[in-house]
């Protein structure tokens, strides 16, 4: 490729892309209402292969849309993943939430012997009923709102469990697709996630394609 020459046109990159991207994607490993969550997995990481590995219990996406456009919060376990969500598009002028960086988190992580990210969900408090809960970095926070909801916290209309690492993150996943937990979730099995992909399934829900 000589020097200049490559799109610069945004929509025509992102119409190339996904073209692309749906002739290397076998769809028939997931049901038709997470086409468009696994087209946007795949396109923020290039990776057809991510495909094989996204869980959902039954009417999820229909779930988190509703949610969603009912006006539903938007609670994120990072800032990267809060930042990747995509505000024109959000259908209902919806609050995206992260209380990682609120003052009293470094506190109570030390307290709970816990990380700050799992410490931060003890923040979430009434937000965290009928909320879309997206997470994307920390496996201790997908644990910990594990145990929450088994303490009786009020149940979110949609969990995003996509914590990526070597050390909880698939374990964290799979505690989510085995467990009954009152929350319909949309995860991906195993130790590939990450704040992109996360925000890219919430962007998903949001999308005029996903409709």
């Amino acid at each position: 490729m000589s020097r200049g020459d490559y799109l610069r046109d945004p929509i025509e990159i992102y119409r190339v892309s996904r073209a692309q991207a749906l002739i290397e994607t076998d769809l028939r490993w997931v049901s038709e209402d997470l086409t468009e969550v696994a087209m946007r997995l795949v396109h923020a990481s290039a990776d057809p292969s991510l495909v094989k590995d996204i869980r959902a219990s039954a009417g999820a996406s229909a779930a988190g849309r509703a949610a969603l456009d009912g006006g539903a919060a938007i609670i994120c376990d990072s800032e990267m993943v809060a930042h990747g969500v995509i505000r024109a598009q959000l259908p209902a002028g919806n609050p995206v939430i992260c209380t990682l960086n609120d003052e009293t988190v470094p506190a109570a992580a030390k307290r709970l012997g816990t990380t700050r990210s799992a410490a931060a969900l003890e923040l979430w408090g009434e937000a965290l009923g009928g909320a879309v809960v997206a997470i994307g970095n920390a496996p201790t926070a997908l644990f910990r709102l594990l145990e929450l909801l088994d303490d009786g916290a009020q149940s979110p209309a949609l969990i995003i469990a996509m914590p990526v690492g070597f050390i909880g993150a698939a374990e964290a996943k799979q505690a989510v697709i085995d467990g009954d937990h009152g929350a319909p979730y949309i995860a991906l099995a195993g130790r590939r996630g990450g704040s992109a992909l996360a925000a890219a399934a919430v962007n998903a829900l949001c999308s005029e394609f996903g409709r």
